[in-house]
């Protein structure tokens, strides 16, 4: 076997993905164990975080949130071990879920980590759902980034909004996209917060739930939600 370490910031673990997909497609490997893990919350986290500044006041975080104040870290290993899916059927395996297309982008020439770009995230979204053949119009659940940050949030927000616009019927179709953040629950992983996001998808489509996301009373307004495809679960 091999192995590979991914620093991609708080998208390492779905870039490992993407690279261990990779190794399935092309044939190299047969079995990929991918995923994240960040136990780095020493005092130079907490000084990074809370210079950017992207630390909760409060010390909440409400993702997509009227009162969304900013993130708090969290720590966390997530695994999950992927197989072309022929093979899992013909080796017997238990399938969660079945991921069928992945989109990328770098905003690397743009403002800073914590300001991404929404034209970037809106262009690995087509990417995705052109190389998965699925449409908008069927997707039922988005787990988001959703850190809690205000910039960051609509920003996230906005690219989505870009992308789903053009499947609404003329703005005339709403709400039929449960919008999420598993961040809500256990904060934000960094390293490990794709892989945390990736798991609670496929939980969620093998247990037929939508889960929630906590502490969200009233939408961010910036957002404009209502008037959207998406809502909070």
């Amino acid at each position: 076997g091999t192995n590979c370490v991914v620093d991609a910031a708080c998208a390492s673990s779905l870039s490992a993905a993407h690279l261990a997909i990779m190794e399935l497609a092309t044939g190299k490997a047969d079995v990929v164990v991918t995923g994240g893990t960040d136990t780095f919350n020493d005092i130079f986290m907490y000084m990074c975080f809370s210079k950017t500044p992207a630390l909760s006041a409060s010390g909440n975080i409400r993702p997509f949130s009227e009162a969304s104040d900013g993130t708090l870290i969290g720590e966390g290993l997530g695994m999950v071990v992927l197989k072309r899916l022929e093979d899992a059927k013909k080796d017997g395996d238990r399938v969660y879920a079945v991921i069928r297309g992945i989109g990328t982008a770098s905003d690397g020439n743009s403002g800073a980590v914590y300001a991404p770009s929404s034209p970037g995230q809106a262009r690995c979204l087509r990417d995705a759902y052109e190389n998965s053949g699925v449409s908008p119009t069927d997707v039922r659940l988005v787990e988001a980034h959703g850190t809690g940050t205000k910039v960051g949030d609509v920003v996230e927000f906005e690219g989505l909004r870009s992308v789903y616009a053009d499947y609404s019927n003329g703005g005339e179709r709403k709400g039929w996209v449960a919008l999420g953040s598993v961040k809500s629950q256990i904060g934000h992983t960094k390293a490990a917060a794709g892989a945390a996001s990736l798991i609670k998808a496929a939980l969620a489509l093998h247990y037929k739930v939508l889960p929630p996301t906590l502490g969200v009373e009233k939408p961010n307004p910036k957002i404009n939600l209502e008037d959207s495809p998406f809502y909070i679960n």
